[in-house]
C-alpha cells in the first residue's frame, strides 16, 4: 500500500506540476481553480469523509459476522450513502455562490465569476468521492487494500493530460482567455478523472464477491445510530474545516498567488502523512475495531503503539527535510511555465513552517483511531474543536501580528499549536480510558529518532547553503541542492538510527521485504 499511494503522490505531484506550469504559479486563474477544487473536498471532508473513514469500518466490521458476511448490510449502507449524497450535490450546486465567497471573499469578481462556474462542474466530485471511499470501506473489511489506492493514479493521469489539453487548446494563465470551451475541458475533465477513480474501486467491489445492487428503501441498518456516531464525526470534520477556512481566507487576502502558495505547501505537508501513515492506518484499523469489538484492550494498545512508532521512522525525518530543504523543494517542484518567483518562494519558506507540524499532526490523527475503534466518535470530537479553537486563535494572531506574506509561515505555526494541544489532550484521555497507551516506548522512540534525523539535518544545512552558493537557487541549483542534501541527510539518518538503536527501522525494512517478495 506504501508503494501504491507512493506511485499515487508521484502522479498527484506531476499532475499539481502540470497545472502549475499551464494555469501559473501565482495567476489569478489558479487560485480561482484551487478553490473551486477545494469546495467538493470541504464539503465531502466536513459531511461525509470522517465518517466514511472512523464509523463505517467498525460498522462493517461488526456486520461481518452475520450470515450472509454483511452483504445485506453493506447494500443498503452504500444505498443510503448514494441518495444522501446524490441530494448533497445538488444542494452544493445551487449554493456554490456562497461556498465560493466563503472560502475566498478576497477574489475579485471575474475571478470569483470563474471559481464559482468551475466549482459547479466540480461538485458531483462529492458523490463520487463517498461511493468510492465507502467500497474502499468494504473492500478494506474483507482485506483487500490495492484498488482504492491505485485507483487514484488513474485520476491523476486524466487531470495531467486535461491540463496539458489545455495547453494545446491555446489556454494561457489570465482569466481572460478562459473561453467557454476551455471552462468545459478543466471542469469536465478534473471530474472525469474522480468519476474513474470511483469506477474502478467500484469495479473491484464486485470482482471482491459484494453486488452494487442499491435498495430503494435503505432502512435496517441503524440509521439513528449511524447518525447518532456520525453526528460527532461531523462536529469533529466541522472544527478541522473551520480552521481550514479561517487560514484559507486570511491566505487569499495576502496578496496575488499567496492562496496557491499556501494551498501547495499544505499538500507537500500531507505527503508523508499520505504516503507513510495512511497506508499503515488503513491496514491496521479494521484490526483495531476488531481488538475493540473483542474487547482487547492489550491488542488496540499495541497496534496504536506499533502504528505511531513506525510511522515515526519515516515522518519524522521527513519533517526534518521540510525545514531544511522546503525552498530548493518548492523551486524544483514549482518554478515551471507561468510560474510567479514571488510564489514559489513563499511556497518553500511555508513548506518549511509546516515542517514543524508534521509529527504532532500524524500522532493525533492515529490516537484519534483507538476512539473510532471503540465507536467513541464523542471524545475525539470534543478534542478536535478544542485544537481547531487554538488554531484558529493561532491563525488570528498570525494576521494581526505578521506582515503581508509572512503570514503563511504564522498559519503553518498555527495549525503546529493546534495538532500538538490535540495530540497531547488525546493520549492523556487515552491512557484514562485503557490503562496504558505504552506511552515510555513511544517516546523513547520518538526521542532516538528524532536526535538521529535533526542531527542529520543539522549536517546537511551547511553543507546545501555552501552547494547553492555554488550552483545558485534557479531551478538546477535547487535540483542539485535537493538531490545531494537530500541524499546525504537519508545516508546520515539511517546510520545514527542504527547506532541509537532505533529497532522500528528493522519493522519498515522487514515490510518492505515483504513486499518485494
Amino acid at each position: 500500500m506504501a508503494a501504491a499511494a507512493l506511485f499515487s503522490r508521484i502522479t498527484g505531484f506531476a499532475r499539481v506540476l502540470v497545472l502549475t506550469a499551464t494555469l501559473g504559479f501565482g495567476s489569478r486563474l489558479l487560485d480561482g481553480y484551487n478553490v473551486a477544487n477545494t469546495i467538493p473536498n470541504t464539503v465531502y471532508g466536513l459531511l461525509v469523509g470522517g465518517a466514511m473513514a472512523t464509523v463505517v469500518v467498525p460498522l462493517l466490521s461488526r456486520a461481518a459476522a452475520s450470515p450472509d458476511h454483511g452483504a445485506s448490510y453493506t447494500q443498503r449502507l452504500l444505498s443510503l450513502l448514494a441518495y444522501g449524497l446524490g441530494a448533497l450535490t445538488v444542494a452544493a450546486m445551487v449554493f456554490a455562490p456562497l461556498l465560493v465567497d466563503g472560502l475566498a471573499p478576497g477574489f475579485s469578481t471575474p475571478q470569483r465569476t470563474a471559481a464559482i462556474a468551475l466549482s459547479r462542474f466540480f461538485l458531483p466530485q462529492v458523490l463520487f468521492y463517498g461511493m468510492s471511499a465507502a467500497a474502499a470501506a468494504v473492500l478494506g473489511v474483507r482485506g483487500r487494500f490495492g484498488a482504492p489506492v491505485w485507483a487514484p493514479i488513474v485520476n491523476n493521469l486524466l487531470v495531467i493530460a486535461v491540463g496539458i489539453g489545455y495547453l494545446a487548446a491555446g489556454g494561457t494563465d489570465r482569466l481572460a482567455d478562459l473561453t467557454a470551451p476551455r471552462l468545459l475541458l478543466l471542469g469536465l475533465g478534473t471530474t472525469a478523472g474522480v468519476a474513474a477513480e470511483a469506477a474502478l474501486v467500484a469495479g473491484a467491489l464486485v470482482r471482491s464477491g459484494v453486488p452494487v445492487r442499491l435498495p430503494l428503501d435503505p432502512r435496517g441498518i441503524g440509521i439513528r445510530r449511524i447518525g447518532r456516531l456520525a453526528g460527532w464525526v461531523t462536529l469533529s470534520m466541522a472544527a478541522t474545516q473551520v480552521l481550514a477556512t479561517v487560514a484559507t481566507r486570511l491566505a487569499s487576502g495576502a496578496g496575488p498567488g499567496a492562496l496557491t502558495a499556501y494551498q501547495n505547501a499544505y499538500l507537500l505537508f500531507l505527503l508523508p502523512f499520505g504516503i507513510v501513515t495512511t497506508s499503515i492506518l488503513t491496514a491496521v484499523f479494521p484490526r483495531l475495531s476488531a481488538s475493540a469489538a473483542r474487547g482487547d484492550t492489550l491488542g488496540l494498545v499495541a497496534d496504536l503503539s506499533r502504528s505511531l512508532r513506525v510511522s515515526a521512522v519515516a515522518v519524522v525525518p521527513a519533517a526534518v527535510a521540510m525545514v531544511v530543504l522546503g525552498p530548493p523543494l518548492a523551486t524544483v517542484l514549482f518554478a515551471h511555465g507561468h510560474s510567479s518567483a514571488a510564489a514559489v518562494q513563499l511556497a518553500g519558506t511555508t513548506v518549511a513552517a509546516f515542517g514543524v507540524a508534521l509529527v504532532p499532526f500524524t500522532g493525533y490523527m492515529t490516537l484519534a483511531r483507538g476512539f473510532y475503534a471503540m465507536q467513541d466518535t464523542r471524545t475525539p470530537a470534543v478534542i478536535a474543536v478544542f485544537a481547531a479553537a487554538i488554531g484558529v486563535a493561532g491563525c488570528v494572531l498570525a494576521a494581526q501580528v505578521l506582515p503581508g506574506r509572512q503570514l503563511m509561515a504564522g498559519l503553518a505555526g498555527a495549525y503546529a499549536l493546534a495538532y500538538t494541544a490535540g495530540l497531547v489532550v488525546s493520549a492523556l484521555v487515552l491512557r484514562r480510558r485503557l490503562g496504558r497507551v505504552d506511552g515510555r516506548q513511544v517516546v523513547t522512540s520518538h526521542l532516538r529518532i528524532a536526535a538521529a534525523a535533526i542531527a542529520a539535518g543539522l549536517a546537511v544545512m551547511p553543507a546545501a547553503r555552501a552547494l547553492a552558493r555554488v550552483t545558485g537557487t534557479a531551478w538546477t541549483g535547487s535540483a542539485a541542492v535537493l538531490v545531494v542534501g537530500g541524499l546525504l541527510g537519508a545516508a546520515l539518518y539511517l546510520v545514527l538510527a542504527v547506532l541509537l538503536r532505533v529497532t522500528e527501522i528493522r519493522l519498515v525494512a522487514a515490510a518492505v521485504r515483504g513486499g518485494l517478495a
